[in-house]
């Protein structure tokens, strides 16, 4: 009997240490998810940048590659149909960052001439669609999934990011933000 009550109180002993562990990872798991949300606010949904690849991300003054693609409306979109001073937003259904600022583009793309915004969203992770209907009445969209045309042009390394794409293909402005967005642009 002192056997059973020894070995009944090593397996309770083990039982509750066993839940003290499991409740400091849960406790840790929590304070790296903060950190991580923290990360992805900053840097929003990084893209990985093929081997070989230029790793450096766009900037003012870069000259854009040329590139082709379709809008979800069936309309050709390359660099040199895009006429003068034109605004290139890219977003990702799955970045925080990007719902954040969706409902400020909206606002500000209603005040610009449709045809000089473009949408470019990300199909690679999440579902495009809800992007896709919010942006489509203010803006050109294009989805990319496997094949990312503009966003290679462009050079996207990161989520949320608006491009202003001036004469030749010159990029004028590199933002994070819409709040930076000039306005001039009157439907």
């Amino acid at each position: 009997m002192p056997y059973l009550i020894a070995a009944l109180l090593l397996v309770g002993a083990l039982g509750a240490l066993n839940l003290l562990l499991a409740l400091g990872m849960i406790r840790r798991l929590r304070e790296h998810t903060k950190l991580l949300d923290a990360l992805y606010e900053y840097v929003g949904a990084t893209r990985t940048v093929a081997p070989g690849a230029d790793a450096r991300g766009p900037s003012a003054g870069d000259v854009v590659g040329d590139f082709t693609a379709t809008t979800v409306d069936g309309l050709p979109v390359a660099r040199d149909l895009l006429a003068g001073p034109t605004v290139v937003a890219f977003l990702s259904p799955d970045c925080r960052g990007c719902r954040e600022q969706l409902p400020e583009l909206l606002a500000w793309a209603r005040g610009q001439d449709r045809q000089r915004v473009l949408a470019v969203v990300s199909g690679r992770s999440g579902d495009p669609a809800e992007l896709v209907g919010s942006l489509n009445p203010v803006a050109q969209v294009v989805v990319e999934t496997a094949r990312t045309p503009v966003a290679d042009a462009f050079r996207v390394q990161a989520y949320p990011l608006f491009c202003v794409l001036g004469e030749g293909g010159v990029l004028t402005a590199v933002l994070p933000r819409v709040s930076g967005l000039p306005v001039g642009t009157p439907a």
